[in-house]
């Protein structure tokens, strides 16, 4: 791979597209990118190697869960009913 300059197209996570798409390299440390504009929404973040970010624990919703199940075992079961109907409006009223 030939040397990255200023300007030059690089594929990185985009923060607010969420998804890999071009930015251009617009500052450099040595001989790496530090920071990076995406061409679709110019935003500028740092470089992040094409790494999507880690997805968010969920264990604490699972343990909620398991509490819950240890207090009453029969509301843990059934999952939350929403409710039928059509939301009200500003219109509505």
């Amino acid at each position: 791979m030939a040397q990255l300059r200023l300007g030059d197209d690089i594929d990185d996570y985009c923060v607010r597209c969420k998804r890999v798409t071009n930015h251009s390299v617009v500052s450099m440390v040595n001989t790496e990118p530090a920071k990076v504009r995406c061409r679709s929404c110019y935003s500028e973040h740092d470089y992040r190697h094409g790494e999507m970010p880690p997805k968010k624990d969920t264990r604490k919703a699972a343990l909620f869960k398991e509490v819950l199940a240890s207090v009453n075992p029969t509301t843990a079961a059934e999952p939350p009913v929403a409710p039928k109907g059509r939301k009200k409006t500003a219109r509505d009223s």
